[in-house]
């Protein structure tokens, strides 16, 4: 008895699927969810201290920003200023919540 093409096909993909199966069963998924979890948190601490940084900098160069709008006389000086305090503010908001929520 001849088997065809198809049916060899068939076959091979079902014995290639009894396989993954058999290797799914053995992984501890508890283990790999735990070693997931920890790895995040640590990626948490580096990017909050990364937001912090970067909120360091925006302010510095809002501040040159808006004292050079102020040497200059502009009328939007107290908008611009503005913006660059909100927007230093909200990353360090950010960056403690994130710090708070994660417990990093």
């Amino acid at each position: 008895m001849k088997l065809k093409r198809q049916q060899i096909i068939h076959l091979a993909l079902s014995l290639l699927l009894l396989l993954t199966a058999a290797v799914l069963y053995a992984q501890d998924g508890n283990a790999g969810i735990n070693e997931a979890n920890q790895k995040v948190r640590s990626y948490f601490a580096s990017g909050t201290n990364l937001m912090y940084a970067v909120g360091a900098v925006l302010g510095l160069i809002g501040a040159i920003k808006v004292y050079s709008k102020w040497n200059s006389g502009d009328p939007d000086t107290g908008k611009v200023a503005a913006a660059w305090f909100g927007s230093c503010v909200f990353l360090v908001v950010v960056a403690t919540v994130i710090r708070s929520f994660f417990g990093v």
